[in-house]
């Protein structure tokens, strides 16, 4: 004769449906979550920021020197937040953002150090020397700092910020800081990277001035 299935046999399959049903809940909770914090795809910028040099070499010019002569530019250090292809935004004095769909093609202090270049080769007769193939020797280098390169919302404006360092032929270093602020300027990409250019050029311009 068969035996009735006693109490606690029929809570134990009670409880089984159950507990299935709660881990479907924690599993649909731990995706929920998740995908708060990671991303599996973003649509890319409708368009890319660069920068480019008012004060350009003429094609066919052609420039020699020597060691002594010749002056090489070196990428600028950046802190952390120019790091990135993003421009950064100074909400206040203590948080940053970054300007939506406002991306560079490159990293900025690549960018900056070739408009440099550019810039001090259309304006001095020096050689200049900008890549990195370590057979081109230069005694004299300009090397520094891009500490601003973005933008300020408090002021609406455009801050281009370097702390050059000069390193002479004959051993002598020199410092300046150049600063150029446009002011005026929409939180959008195409207003804030037209005035980054226009910031970038007249700091390389002054840069180039000092150089001689």
């Amino acid at each position: 004769m068969n035996k009735a299935p006693d109490a606690k046999s029929q809570a134990a399959k009670r409880k089984q449906p159950m507990k299935a049903w709660m881990k479907t809940i924690v599993a649909g909770a731990a995706v929920l979550g998740l995908s708060g914090c990671i991303s599996l795809g973003s649509e890319p910028p409708p368009s890319l920021l660069t920068l480019t040099s008012t004060s350009s070499v003429a094609a066919g010019m052609t420039s020699t020197g020597t060691a002594d002569s010749a002056i090489k530019i070196l990428e600028p250090e950046v802190p952390q937040r120019l790091n990135v292809t993003r421009v950064p935004v100074q909400v206040d004095a203590t948080e940053i953002a970054y300007l939506k769909d406002a991306v560079w093609v490159e990293r900025p202090a690549r960018l900056f150090q070739r408009l440099l270049a550019e810039t001090i080769r259309a304006k001095s007769n020096r050689l200049v020397i900008d890549g990195e193939d370590p057979g081109l020797i230069a005694k004299s280098q300009l090397r520094g700092t891009l500490r601003e390169f973005g933008y300020d919302a408090a002021t609406s404006s455009v801050i281009v910020r370097f702390d050059a360092v000069r390193a002479g032929a004959d051993g002598a270093i020199e410092t300046r800081r150049f600063e150029s602020v446009q002011s005026g300027v929409v939180a959008e990409t195409g207003p804030v990277g037209d005035a980054l250019n226009r910031g970038a050029n007249d700091v390389a311009s002054q840069v180039a001035d000092w150089i001689g």
